[in-house]
């Protein structure tokens, strides 16, 4: 049986990327950037003051000019005034404002006293040239990648995109995902439930990690446990969708269906079934049209965990996604379990006072237990070998959306 590190390679080898669009910013946060931004021009794009204050020259006041006269006012957004030739010559200016041309630092309101159109500058004020001036492209130069393709858009990147004049950014498109849930023992939430019911909850779950994760187009469905109407609506929902996630109906009983009625369909199997604690029966495929296949143990924390565990990192590369930065933490307590299958066990996560990260095992009663994972932060992966860890053990962290 494959380990999750092999299971997750095969994954990885058949993914396609996703394609290419065009999106207008107002719409691109959370979207994966396709191609980098680059200045259209320098950052910041003049010499900027940061003060408010007086732009003069700083030699006059190092030569012992005390007092200046000043010769305007300069706003920001208006266009530079030009400084006197004079040595005692200086502009009152605002934050934000061009420095004005022949000046070269600003001497702030507060080190200054003005008396009609005369400023006094203490004569142990000490200010050097460039003083509370950010220069012309000290933080970016014309033509330089400031946002390298595959970063998720957030709020910083798409001020720096409004910066450079990129009203449309090409992203990664947003798939359109279709979760679907199997078993005749599930209802919806609002629907009358018997005793030998239960409400279906995975899809609701998958769909809001799916959303929080940046992968907003999804739409949910049921398979009822019979091989006619799971052909008929399993053909649909392949035709209509770029990647499907299912939920139930892959283990090895009766009723499991999913298995043969993919086949039938012409999806690919690529494996089915991974040596790990929750999710043992997790099966991938790719379909016709290369679109990857999920179909996921109906247990709600084996579900989840897979989500998190492969899915999601799939469907970021797909986008072109950078990869996630590998965290590592310390466990709490000593943890032995068994049998020799990985383990995927929900932790709560605190910090030390050298800033370690720890975590705090807290598993699940079974996998059935959802509302086990309530105020865990993730999980960690735990090797089948040793079957024991001692606290202080380091483990990979992976998060809950």
């Amino acid at each position: 049986m494959l380990t999750p590190v092999q299971a997750e390679e095969l994954i990885r080898a058949n993914l396609v990327p996703f394609s290419r669009e065009d999106c207008p910013l107002a719409a691109a946060h959370g979207r994966i950037l396709a191609t980098d931004l680059k200045a259209d021009r320098d950052l910041p794009p003049y010499h900027r003051v940061t003060m408010d204050g007086y732009a003069l020259r700083a030699t006059a006041l190092a030569a012992g000019v005390g007092v200046f006269q000043v010769e305007g006012t300069q706003a920001a957004g208006m266009p530079a005034l030009k400084l006197g030739a004079a040595d005692d010559a200086c502009i009152e200016v605002m934050t934000g404002a061009v420095l004005p041309e022949g000046a070269d630092s600003i001497v702030p309101f507060e080190n200054a006293k003005r008396e009609g159109s005369t400023v006094t500058v203490p004569p142990a004020t000490a200010i050097a040239p460039g003083s509370f001036v950010h220069r012309r492209g000290s933080d970016h130069r014309a033509g330089k990648m400031v946002v390298p393709a595959g970063t998720k858009m957030t709020g910083r990147e798409i001020a720096v995109a409004a910066a450079i004049g990129a009203a449309k950014v090409s992203v990664a498109a947003s798939p359109k995902i279709a979760v679907v849930t199997t078993g005749d023992e599930l209802v919806e939430i609002d629907a009358a439930v018997a005793p030998h019911q239960i409400r279906r909850s995975n899809d609701h779950a998958l769909r809001a990690a799916l959303i929080a994760a940046g992968f907003p187009r999804v739409e949910r469905f049921h398979l009822r446990d019979v091989r006619q109407e799971i052909d008929r609506l399993l053909g649909e929902i392949l035709a209509e969708h770029d990647v499907v996630l299912i939920t139930g109906g892959v283990s090895r009983g009766k009723f499991d269906h999913l298995p043969a009625a993919l086949e039938s369909q012409q999806v690919r199997k690529i494996f089915h079934g991974v040596a790990q604690r929750p999710g043992k029966p997790f099966w991938f495929g790719v379909g016709a049209r290369s679109m990857p296949i999920f179909a996921l143990p109906g247990n709600p924390v084996s579900s989840y965990t897979c989500l998190h565990r492969y899915v999601l990192p799939a469907l970021a590369q797909a986008s072109g996604a950078v990869p996630a930065e590998l965290r590592t933490v310390a466990l709490t307590e000593a943890v032995t379990f068994e049998p020799a299958l990985t383990y995927f066990l929900p932790v709560k996560l605190s910090s030390g006072p050298r800033a370690e990260l720890f975590a705090a095992p807290d598993p699940t009663n079974t996998s059935g237990d959802f509302a086990g994972l309530i105020g865990t932060d993730g999980f960690v992966e735990l090797p089948p070998e040793p079957a024991e860890f001692p606290a202080g053990s380091t483990a990979r962290f992976w998060p809950w959306m």
